[in-house]
């Protein structure tokens, strides 16, 4: 779907003054109806770092691309409704069937991650580097990005990544091209391409804001070209944080995902995915002591369900991602009325040629997992 026809979206669908008046009860109560009148009809994927009050209601829970591929294993649903963000509906539209609608409770809900890459600044930055570098790169994108740039990387031979499977994905991409061109969140390129031996000085920054590459060594040094993005929530998390935590409590084990910043990670005592995380957490002995760096709703839902373990944010003052806090109670709500109604809103549908296009890079990441 393209970024004009999101913002025409968002134009045209906003929430109905009423659900602003109903109580939390009787949308939960509204809710419930809805989802046993329409049974296996309806699939509501939630993200892990959605609200809890919308988490209740999802027939799923995971990461991005796990609960886009939940979307596609089933297919007696002809509704789903993805509580997380934008991204994450296209990708469960790419991968499941013609006949299923994908919806998203709220258009506002975005990624500033994804949004830092546009299939434009893209393509002036493939030009730039090919001129620069020759045929010798290969680009590989983080799930967290949007359809029109996974697209563009199955077009031009690369794959998608997760924070879960990104070195065995780099590994692949090495043995294909000399380079890599990583998009759009430096801080997973930079530290896994780091976790794979590869030098902080081999690695350039491509900056899509003036459209140049921030390098200083030799051309035929550079191994990887990271995209200057990052996530907002992740790189809140400083290696100020770190120090205060451990001069008041050492033994406290510090666990950080890999969106964070290179010295937050190498400071830490380990770093993975969400999923990873949510593992060790899962599997720790009681009495533990952790501080978490990753998004507040998740870590808040951890403490939540391991009373027997003491966890704290890494850091203290951070708040829930925004905009995956856009989907709550009412438009949860709004969207399945909507479907009961026959005026379904928020429809994410991606176009036949860039679906095609982004499968394939889907196809070749998930080929190797």
């Amino acid at each position: 779907m393209s970024m004009m026809n999101l913002v025409k979206e968002q134009a045209n669908a906003m929430l109905p003054d009423r659900y602003k008046h109903y109580t939390v009860t009787e949308m939960e109560e509204k809710i419930r109806t809805i989802k046993q009148t329409l049974g296996n009809k309806l699939f509501i994927p939630g993200h892990h770092y959605q609200k809890n009050e919308v988490i209740q209601f999802a027939d799923a829970t995971g990461d991005s691309l796990q609960l886009a591929q939940i979307c596609a294993a089933n297919e007696q649903a002809e509704h789903i409704v993805f509580c997380g963000v934008h991204f994450m509906a296209e990708t469960a539209d790419i991968l499941t069937k013609e006949n299923q609608k994908v919806y998203l409770p709220d258009m506002r809900a975005g990624c500033s991650m994804a949004d830092m890459a546009d299939i434009y600044q893209t393509e002036r930055a493939w030009k730039d580097l090919q001129e620069r570098f020759g045929d010798t790169m290969i680009p590989l994108t983080y799930v967290n990005s949007t359809a029109a740039i996974k697209a563009f990387v199955g077009r031009n031979g690369g794959a998608t990544v997760t924070s879960s499977n990104a070195k065995e994905i780099v590994q692949w991409a090495f043995t294909q091209k000399k380079r890599i061109l990583f998009l759009p969140d430096q801080h997973l390129g930079r530290n896994t391409a780091y976790g794979l031996g590869v030098p902080l000085d081999h690695m350039a920054v491509w900056n899509p804001i003036n459209d140049s590459l921030e390098y200083d060594g030799e051309n035929e040094e550079c191994q990887v070209i990271l995209w200057k993005g990052h996530c907002s929530v992740h790189e809140n998390f400083t290696v100020e944080n770190i120090r205060q935590l451990r001069e008041n409590d050492l033994e406290r084990r510090i666990i950080v995902h890999p969106e964070c910043s290179h010295e937050v990670v190498m400071k830490s005592d380990d770093d993975g995915s969400t999923k990873y995380i949510i593992d060790q957490i899962e599997a720790a002995a009681p009495g533990t002591k952790w501080a978490i760096g990753t998004e507040m709703n998740l870590v808040n839902r951890l403490i939540e369900n391991h009373p027997d373990l003491d966890i704290v944010s890494l850091n203290p003052l951070m708040c829930p991602c925004l905009t995956m806090n856009r989907i709550d109670l009412p438009h949860l709500l709004w969207s399945l009325e909507s479907i009961m109604e026959g005026t379904e809103q928020n429809i994410i549908q991606v176009d036949a040629v860039t679906s095609a296009d982004a499968i394939d890079a889907l196809d070749r990441m998930l080929r190797r997992k």
